[in-house]
């Protein structure tokens, strides 16, 4: 049976720099049932190492937890990727940090990285300067998340940084992408589809949460049998009756 999923699955936790230190799994979770969210994602700056905790605290809610990442390629062009397995998430999490590990960081403190268990305790900090580009251009990396049964999404083409159009000026002809981001802050699905200048891509939106009362501020409802990425690259794709709606 076709269920609707109320879904926000762009959400990074305390382990990106540029997120509140209170975005802990379990409070990402506790928020998740305060919107009455049936999936989300954690997706942290080329970092998965809270997949794991936020999937185990949300079984405990009902909430299904898609294994996920924010990546940044070497353009620095954001990059959702989706994946229904957490070992799959983690062999694009390995090829990411390996991209990274010779990449000078500025002022880089990575007391403003920790990873957190169930409980909120500190278990050790990223060494690494998430904030960064990875080195491994958006072809590649879309390849990459492919190649690992992922989906791979534009984050917010509609900002004036880090999103696709800003970086390269626009879209490139032929990317695969399976589907475009637009923010928050676009308020139409007319708008939206500017940014996209006729090109045929799926538009989603989530709410890019880096505050807990950000969380559900953005909503993409998907129609599908259960929480995982076949059902949601059918909605991307219209197939068998499978749709998403935006609610702007």
């Amino acid at each position: 049976m076709i269920k609707r999923y109320r879904s926000d699955l762009h959400i990074h936790s305390c382990l990106s720099p540029c997120a509140e230190l209170d975005m802990t799994p379990k409070r990402i979770i506790s928020r998740a049932v305060e919107k009455q969210l049936d999936i989300i994602a954690v997706s942290d700056h080329n970092s998965a190492e809270h997949v794991h905790v936020t999937m185990e605290l949300g079984s405990k809610h009902n909430i299904a937890v898609l294994p996920a990442m924010e990546i940044s390629s070497a353009e620095e062009v954001h990059m959702l990727a989706f994946f229904d397995s957490i070992d799959d998430c983690l062999k694009v999490h390995e090829d990411v940090s390996a991209s990274m590990s010779n990449i000078p960081s500025y002022s880089h403190d990575e007391t403003s990285q920790p990873v957190v268990n169930v409980k909120e305790e500190i278990l050790y900090f990223n060494p690494l300067p998430l904030i960064n580009a990875a080195d491994i251009p958006v072809e590649k990396l879309v390849g990459i998340i492919h190649r690992n049964n992922g989906l791979a999404v534009a984050s917010h083409i509609d900002r004036e940084v880090f999103g696709i159009i800003s970086q390269l000026g626009f879209i490139p002809e032929g990317l695969p992408l399976d589907a475009v981001e637009v923010s928050w802050r676009v308020k139409s699905e007319e708008e939206a589809q500017r940014f996209i200048a006729g090109q045929e891509y799926p538009i989603v939106s989530f709410s890019d949460a880096h505050h807990i009362v950000d969380i559900g501020r953005r909503i993409t409802e998907f129609y599908i049998e259960k929480p995982a990425i076949k059902g949601i690259r059918m909605c991307l794709r219209s197939e068998a009756g499978r749709k998403l709606t935006v609610l702007y």
